[in-house]
C-alpha cells in the first residue's frame, strides 16, 4: 500500500472511530497480516480502544468496519473488510488501489521512495581505522554499512557528510614505527628480536624498503610525504609510515568505490590544542578529582549510563583513549552537526557512556544521546567449509581487499549488508560466488537483468508500454507485485528511521521472489497486445525500483548476467 493511501485509509478509519467512540484517541497502526491470504492490510485500533471503551473488541470491531465502509472515499481503497481473532480487522486492496503504484513510479521514477530535502545535517562517521595495516573484514562491514545508510539519509532529504577519523596517535603508532624500523634493520618477524607488539605483516617489509629507498607517497589531504631512509629516526619513519598506511587504506576503499567528504586526524586534537581545553573545562566545572596520580572524571555523575569513573590523564602521563574521542565530538557539534552517528566494532560498547559523559560535562547543551552509535560484530569468513584467518599481506586476519578481490564488490556490500549489524555474520566465499537463488544478490540482480532482457526482446516502443493499461492486470501475482513495489517507500524510510539498511536487502530479495513467481506463473509476451503492454509496464516498473533499492546499498543492477 503506498504512503499516501495509508495517510487516507488512517484517517478514514480515525473518522469511522470518532463516530463510534467518540472520546477514543488511537494510534493507528497499519502492517501486512503475517498470513498472506487473510489480507492486504491489517490493524488492531479495535483492540485497543476496546478495553477503556468498556466494550467487546470483535462487535467494536464490527461496528467501525460498517461505519468505514459506509464512508464514500473507502470504496476506492477497500474492497472487503474482516474480522479476525479477538478483534483484528484486516483488510483487502480495490485492484485500483493496488495498481496505482505503477502510475506513481511512472510519475516520480528514480525519485519514487524518496523525499525533499530537510536542510538538516547529519555526520556519519565509520571505518575509522588506525593507520597501522590494510583495513580488514570488519572494516569492510563497516565501509558496507556507512556507506548505505549515507545513501538512505540522502534519500529521506538529509543534507549527508560522510566522515573518516584517522587514530594517528598512540601506542599503536609508536608499535608501527618500531616494526617498520625493525624490518628496515633486517629483523624478521619471527625473530626473538622482533618487538613483541609489532606488526608482522608483509606490509610492513614494503614500508621498510620505501622508507629506505626514499620513496614519496601522498594520502587523501593531498600532503605529500617522502621518506628520508633514517633509520634511527622513529620519527620520520612514524611520519612516512602513517602517510603510505593511509594511501594504501584510500586505495582499499577505492576498490570498494567509496569516497569520504572529510577526514580528521587524531593528531589534530592535540595540535591545535582541543584535548588540553576539553580537559581543562571539565576541570572548571568541577567534574574531576585527583587520585593516585590521576585526573579522573565523575561519569557516574553525569547521567550517562556508567557504572564507575574513569581515568582521564593516567598517573605516567598521557590521556586514556576516550579523553580525544569527547575533544572530536566537540568539534562535530561545533561544526554544526547537532545530529551524528559513529558505526564501530562491538568492542567499542565501553566508550560509549564515557564519551557521552565527558560531552554532559561540558554544559554546551549536547543531547545525552549524542552520538548515535551502530555497534557491529565482526564477520567470520568461511571458505570450503573452512574459517579463513589469515591474509599474508596483512599478516593475522583477512582484508577488505581480500574479499573483494575473491567475490567481487558486489556480493562484499550486499553480504555484508543483509544482516543487522549486531548479529554474528558468517561471510561464505563459495555461496557468494554461486549463481543460483542461494546466493541473495544473485537471485536479486538475475531478477533486474531477466527484466532488461524482456523489455530488449519486445518490439514495442517505450511510448506504448508506458500509456499501457494497468487495469488489466489482476492475476494473483500481479497483485502481490504491485503490493511489494508499493511497500518500497515505507521501507526505506524504516530502514533509515532504525539505522538497519538490512531492512533494503530483505525488501530486494522479497521482490526478487515476488517477480519470479509472477514471471513463472503469468506469460509477459502473449498475443494479446493490451496484456502484453500492461505486464511489460509491470517489468518496467519493477526493474526500475530493484535498481533504486540497489543503488541504496551501493550495489550494481546489470542488464545481462
Amino acid at each position: 500500500m503506498l504512503p499516501e493511501q495509508q495517510k487516507q485509509l488512517i484517517s478514514l478509519i480515525r473518522a469511522a472511530v470518532a463516530q463510534i467512540v467518540p472520546d477514543a484517541a488511537p494510534n493507528i497502526l497499519l502492517e501486512r497480516p503475517k498470513v498472506a491470504a487473510h489480507g492486504d492490510i491489517a490493524t488492531n485500533v479495535a483492540m485497543q480502544i476496546a478495553k477503556p471503551a468498556k466494550r467487546n473488541p470483535r462487535e467494536l470491531a464490527q461496528q467501525i468496519v460498517q461505519a468505514l465502509l459506509a464512508q464514500p472515499d473507502t470504496q476506492a481503497l477497500i474492497a472487503s473488510a474482516e474480522i479476525a481473532g479477538p478483534g483484528f480487522i484486516n483488510f483487502r486492496l480495490t485492484a485500483a488501489a493496488r495498481q496505482a503504484v505503477i502510475a506513481q513510479v511512472s510519475t516520480q521514477g528514480d525519485e519514487y521512495g524518496t523525499l525533499a530535502p530537510t536542510g538538516e545535517k547529519i555526520l556519519v562517521e565509520f571505518v575509522s581505522a588506525n593507520p597501522t595495516g590494510p583495513l580488514h573484514v570488519g572494516h569492510a562491514r563497516q565501509a558496507a554499512l556507512g556507506d548505505s545508510l549515507c545513501r538512505l539519509f540522502k534519500a529521506q532529504g538529509y543534507d549527508v557528510t560522510r566522515e573518516f577519523y584517522y587514530n594517528d596517535a598512540g601506542n599503536q603508532i609508536d608499535n608501527l614505527a618500531i616494526s617498520v624500523q625493525a624490518r628496515a634493520r633486517g629483523i624478521a618477524p619471527d625473530s626473538d628480536q622482533f618487538p613483541a607488539d609489532g606488526y608482522r605483516g608483509d606490509y610492513i617489509l614494503d614500508i621498510a624498503r620505501d622508507f629506505q629507498a626514499g620513496a614519496t607517497v601522498q594520502a587523501s589531504d593531498g600532503i605529500a610525504v617522502t621518506a628520508t631512509g633514517n633509520v634511527d629516526s622513529l620519527d620520520d619513519i612514524r611520519r612516512f609510515a602513517v602517510s603510505y598506511l593511509r594511501r594504501e587504506q584510500d586505495l582499499d576503499l577505492q576498490a570498494f568505490s567509496l569516497k569520504f567528504d572529510n577526514y580528521y586526524l587524531e593528531s589534530s586534537l592535540y595540535t591545535s590544542g582541543r584535548v588540553e581545553k576539553t580537559v581543562q573545562q571539565l576541570i572548571a566545572a568541577h567534574h574531576t578529582y585527583e587520585s593516585e596520580g590521576a585526573l579522573w572524571l565523575r561519569t557516574t555523575e553525569l547521567g550517562t549510563g556508567d557504572d564507575k569513573d574513569r581515568v582521564m590523564r593516567k598517573s605516567e602521563g598521557g590521556y586514556t583513549y576516550f579523553v580525544p574521542d569527547v575533544a572530536y565530538h566537540v568539534a562535530k557539534w561545533e561544526r554544526g552537526f547537532h545530529r551524528a552517528i559513529n558505526i564501530q566494532g562491538s568492542d567499542h560498547h565501553g566508550t560509549i557512556a564515557r564519551v557521552r559523559a565527558g560531552l554532559q560535562g561540558l554544559g554546551l547543551g549536547i543531547p545525552k544521546d549524542f552520538p548515535a552509535y551502530i555497534l557491529h560484530k565482526m564477520v567470520k569468513v568461511v571458505r570450503d567449509g573452512v574459517e579463513v584467518k589469515i591474509s599474508k599481506r596483512a599478516g593475522s586476519y583477512v582484508t577488505m581487499r581480500d574479499l573483494i578481490d575473491w567475490v567481487g564488490q558486489d556480493a562484499v556490500r550486499f553480504f555484508l549488508i543483509q544482516r543487522r549489524a549486531d548479529s554474528e555474520f558468517v561471510f561464505d566465499i563459495d555461496l557468494a560466488l554461486s549463481k543460483n537463488e542461494e546466493n541473495p544478490v544473485y537471485y536479486v540482480q538475475y531478477a533486474h537483468a531477466r527484466i532488461c532482457s524482456m523489455l530488449n526482446q519486445s518490439s514495442d516502443q517505450s511510448a506504448q508500454i508506458a500509456a499501457a493499461d494497468t487495469r488489466l492486470l489482476t492475476a494473483p501475482t500481479e497483485f502481490a507485485l504491485m503490493q511489494r513495489l508499493a511497500e518500497y517507500p515505507n521501507t526505506v524510510t524504516l530502514a533509515t528511521q532504525e539505522l538497519a539498511p538490512h531492512h533494503i536487502a530483505f525488501w530486494l530479495r522479497d521482490c526478487a521472489a515476488d517477480f519470479h513467481a509472477w514471471y513463472n506463473a503469468e506469460r509477459v509476451l502473449v498475443d494479446d497486445t493490451n496484456l502484453k503492454l500492461a505486464r511489460l509496464r509491470l517489468a518496467h516498473t519493477t526493474r526500475q525500483v530493484i535498481a533504486s533499492g540497489l543503488a541504496l546499498l551501493g550495489v550494481s543492477a546489470p542488464e545481462r548476467m
